[in-house]
């Protein structure tokens, strides 16, 4: 099989890097690289729920998320949506996505009367950005819920599952895993996938681009995605146990 311009085979992901501790005012934070795309994936603990939760007489917490794409994280400076005034739709849509993400996995009675925030920023952009983002603020999340226990603001760890994302999509009629840009702006269709450690899907989205797909061919997109989502639950569960299970000195 030809490999792409960039060297990978069909079914390659691009290289997948974590740095913990990018934010150091953030409960948990991590650095999450997709290949030339970086987002700051952080997780902040509030002590306190929305209003409306209080007003409702909903118990336990809250986890929600924004998402935003820095000036200069793109080739032509993209304005930021203050200077519009207006959150664009895409922002609105993915900061959605990552909040439903984290929330499949996360038992909000087991936070308390806590609101995680989860700010992921694209600092490069070069396709992925939201499934580098909800792959990271998983573990931003992780992090954060580590700090809780240790510190025993919450008894129990309330995370479930763990929670990965990738892209597929169909370009020049191949299946290809994990997108780039170049990729991404070409492709017939492409798809983002979202699915939990234990191999659950979460959210599906998939569309064609001036283009139509076959059932056989959505079916060969799902099973690429599941097996790029695997190796990514699988990185992320050695990037934990580095992180909170290793011996502490001293």
């Amino acid at each position: 099989m030809s490999s792409r311009f960039d060297g990978r085979h069909a079914a390659q992901l691009r290289p997948i890097t974590f740095q913990a501790g990018i934010a150091p005012h953030a409960t948990g934070s991590v650095l999450v690289g997709f290949g030339d795309t970086r987002v700051i994936c952080a997780a902040t603990i509030e002590p306190k729920v929305p209003s409306w939760m209080r007003q409702q007489g909903v118990k336990g917490g809250w986890l929600t998320a924004e998402y935003s794409m820095l000036p200069y994280s793109t080739l032509d400076r993209k304005a930021r949506d203050i200077s519009k005034g207006r959150l664009d739709g895409r922002t609105v849509e993915i900061q959605r996505l990552i909040g439903r993400s984290l929330r499949a996995v996360i038992d909000l009675q087991k936070l308390g009367e806590n609101t995680l925030w989860i700010d992921c920023d694209v600092l490069q952009a070069d396709g992925g950005t939201r499934t580098a983002a909800i792959t990271g603020a998983y573990l931003a999340t992780r992090l954060a819920v580590q700090k809780l226990l240790d510190g025993k603001l919450i008894a129990e760890n309330p995370l479930a599952d763990s929670v990965a994302a990738v892209s597929v999509g169909l370009c020049g009629g191949r299946e290809l895993l994990d997108l780039n840009y170049v990729e991404d702006k070409d492709a017939e269709v492409d798809a983002n996938v979202v699915m939990t450690g234990r191999g659950q899907f979460v959210e599906v989205q998939s569309s064609g681009e001036e283009s139509t797909f076959s059932p056989e061919q959505f079916t060969g997109l799902l099973a690429l995605a599941q097996r790029g989502v695997k190796e990514l639950s699988a990185i992320q569960t050695a990037f934990l146990t580095k992180h909170l299970l290793a011996p502490k000195s001293g």
